[in-house]
């Protein structure tokens, strides 16, 4: 026997490096680019009506409704037990409670309720601060939001439609829109043959004494649990744009079978579906033919959100890196003390406060437009193409420098930061990937001289406030010159200089001066690097890191 006393049992989990729980947050309050913003950009109501929504959003119970939502995606039920076809997808009740946050509170409605009067900037602002709880149920309200302009294109179909898509009720039982509180609106146009080349699609519409009736198959269905789909199929006419009920007037299920949801990178929350029109019935929305031009309207719409959408996604990881570098000790002090990390930090809040400015100014447009102000009007037609392109091709490097931020354990799916990476490349696809925005740009650039006319007023605003912002000036003016099948080549830097460039014009003309002088020298000059983090000796990171959570 040993006479060695037992060893006492030692506790080796207590944690004394680590920040604090996060808690309760309010996400309006303590943005003050946001709420410089909006302060600037809208009328007084929007702030005020965004209160609550800021708490909600930031409240530990809607952050762990995102995380849940992920966790348990949704699930394809084709037929029930009796073997009758369904053509149904289950979610988890936190995704169902995420939409009634968002529908329920009319933010998807906003934009066309208070049109001109700053619902523009309401229904931005929102997504904004919805993504930061899941970036992907935003999307089906991002779609709804969308389909009003191409209801306008043909009364009845608004009359019958617009009341349904307008209501502030979030209602997913599957029925007739006409027995329901509320409707939610999806977009099938996507064909294995074209992608965004839509003129190669190959479903076809047939018109009968019932209607029409859309026969094909579609390669991405988003949010398949809409009331009704807007879809692109020839008829005799040419390319028309078709709304298709999931119901039929009669109150039968329409012929549109679900055949499989895409097991997506990230997104997961929301579903997207391959389906098949088996015959649908359908009623065509818009002019004869004009298929593209009527559903170019939803896509401006949807393009604005997704420029949205990554710039709030940066918001939420800037927020967990900051909150961890100020909890935790490396090497005798704290991160956030550290001379490499906080210029890290720094460098990724001017990219927030850069994106912020820039969604909110575009924005604006369009409540100008809806005005008829004809100066708004021609900004309307650039900026959500500009913004979408350079957002989200800064949204993945950031996001892994966020990471990086917190280490290994940023990695993990415990933090936001995995599935927000995961997520980061979707809206760059969605809707135009980059290449095709290029080309919309130089499209928008060659048919319609207005929109640069006031793209250029924009930018000479603040001339002469900055050495480096002015140099790109020139060297964008120079560029603008050259025979259109070279500028075709360098569609991509065009792109981003004119993004950059609005960004810091706005930064120059309303944020503080060690905000929009450090970005205009990181972006823009000599100083400029292709990574974050690499900043001036002189810059002045204490005043840029102050307005992170002020």
């Amino acid at each position: 026997m040993s006479d060695r006393a037992p060893r006492a049992r030692l506790a080796t989990h207590e944690v004394l490096n680590q920040p604090s729980p996060a808690g309760d947050r309010d996400f309006l309050a303590d943005d003050r680019p946001l709420r410089d913003a909006l302060a600037r950009e809208a009328p007084a109501w929007v702030a005020r009506h965004l209160a609550s929504l800021g708490r909600t959003v930031g409240s530990g119970h809607v952050q762990a409704l995102g995380e849940t939502a992920n966790r348990h995606p949704p699930a394809l039920r084709l037929f029930d037990r009796h073997g009758r076809r369904l053509d149904e997808v289950d979610y988890h009740p936190a995704y169902h409670e995420l939409m009634t946050l968002a529908i329920g509170g009319g933010w998807h409605a906003v934009a066309w309720q208070e049109e001109g009067n700053g619902g523009h900037q309401a229904h931005v602002a929102a997504l904004y601060l919805l993504t930061q709880a899941e970036p992907g149920f935003c999307c089906p309200v991002t779609m709804t939001h969308a389909a009003m302009p191409v209801l306008r294109r043909t009364p009845a179909v608004e009359a019958a439609w617009a009341p349904g898509l307008l209501a502030h009720a979030y209602d997913p039982r599957p029925l007739p829109h006409d027995e329901k509180r509320g409707l939610t609106f999806g977009m099938a146009m996507t064909e294995k043959q074209g992608g965004s080349d839509v003129r190669a699609n190959t479903t076809r519409a047939d018109a009968t004494t019932d209607g029409w009736h859309l026969t094909g198959h579609k390669w991405f269905c988003s949010a398949p649990m809409s009331d009704a789909f807007l879809s692109l199929a020839w008829s005799d006419d040419g390319l028309d744009c078709f709304l298709v009920p999931r119901f039929t007037p009669d109150g039968e299920r329409n012929a549109i079978e679900l055949q499989r949801l895409k097991e997506k990178c990230g997104n997961r929350a929301n579903a997207s579906a391959e389906i098949e029109y088996r015959g649908a019935w359908a009623t065509r929305v818009g002019e004869a033919g004009r298929g593209v031009a009527t559903i170019l309207d939803m896509v401006q719409q949807t393009r604005l959100d997704a420029a949205t959408a990554p710039v709030g996604m940066m918001r939420q990881a800037l927020r967990e890196a900051w909150r961890h570098v100020r909890g935790r000790d490396a090497f005798g002090r704290r991160l956030a003390e550290q001379p490499l990390m906080r210029a890290v930090i720094a460098d990724l809040a001017l990219e927030v406060e850069a994106g912020v400015a820039l969604v909110l100014r575009a924005a604006r447009a369009f409540d100008g437009a809806a005005r008829g102000e004809a100066h708004e009007a021609a900004l309307a037609r650039l900026l959500p193409a500009l913004a979408k392109y350079w957002h989200n091709k800064r949204g993945p490097g950031f996001l892994a420098e966020a990471m990086e931020c917190l280490g290994g354990i940023g990695y993990v799916e415990e933090t936001p930061l995995a599935r927000l990476y995961r997520e980061a490349p979707v809206n760059s696809i969605w809707e135009g990937s980059g290449n095709v925005i290029c080309l919309d740009v130089l499209r928008v650039l060659g048919r319609h001289p207005e929109a640069f006319a006031a793209v250029q007023a924009e930018l000479s605003a603040a001339h002469s406030q900055q050495p480096d912002f002015d140099l790109a000036l020139v060297g964008l003016e120079h560029a603008l010159h050259q025979p259109a099948e070279r500028l075709e080549a360098q569609g991509r830097w065009l792109t981003q200089r004119l993004a950059q460039c609005l960004q810091a014009a706005l930064l120059l003309r309303h944020a503080p001066p060690e905000v929009a002088v450090t970005y205009c020298r990181t972006r823009l000059g000599t100083d400029a690097g292709p990574a974050y983090g690499v900043m001036p000796a002189d810059a002045p990171l204490a005043a840029i890191l102050s307005r992170i959570d002020s």
